[in-house]
């Protein structure tokens, strides 16, 4: 029985591992590919790139913007302005006032806002876009990030897998 408990066990392990690996490997190498990806899953979602971005925050009407990322995330570094949602639950009600504004919503790389921009458009927004690459992508295209309302040069970077996409200057250590 103690043969038959530790085999179960070692294939746990392997099995773990195995998964471990999969998920790295599945990771596309490049932050291109990712937009095809979320994309596939959020269809309906519009799309802004960091260069219109920047030019419609520094139009007469920016757009509002909203940061799906975690909490801890966030407190790092967020776009100037941005307000925090929950990506899993954001609050639909508290967002109405922004209805008829522009918003943008952004998180590491694209799929958590991708989500909640869909579940926006699905409230009723009609202005509604993800960024694409998220704050990695703006980071690593030279833009500022802010907390507490000064300028900062790091970001989150959501965990080792996911922040392969963020320049290494750029990432956060938790220091």
């Amino acid at each position: 029985m103690r043969k038959r408990a530790q085999r179960a066990l070692w294939l746990s392990v392997l099995l773990v591992t195995t998964l471990a690996v999969a998920g790295w490997l599945a990771v596309p190498d490049r932050p291109e590919g990712l937009r095809s990806t979320i994309a596939r899953e959020f269809p309906n979602v519009r799309w802004v790139d960091v260069p219109t971005l920047a030019r419609w925050l520094t139009s007469d009407s920016p757009p509002a913007l909203l940061d799906a990322r975690a909490p801890a995330e966030f407190a790092v570094s967020h776009l100037r302005g941005a307000i925090w949602v929950d990506p899993d639950q954001p609050d639909l009600a508290a967002l109405a006032r922004l209805r008829p504004r522009r918003v943008v919503v952004y998180c590491s790389v694209g799929y958590r806002s991708a989500k909640v921009a869909q579940q926006l458009t699905h409230a009723g927004f009609e202005q509604v876009w993800n960024l694409e690459g998220g704050i990695f992508a703006w980071a690593n295209s030279g833009k500022s990030v802010f907390a507490g309302g000064h300028a900062v040069r790091r970001v989150h970077p959501y965990d080792r897998v996911w922040g392969r996409y963020l320049e290494p200057e750029l990432r956060h250590s938790g220091d």
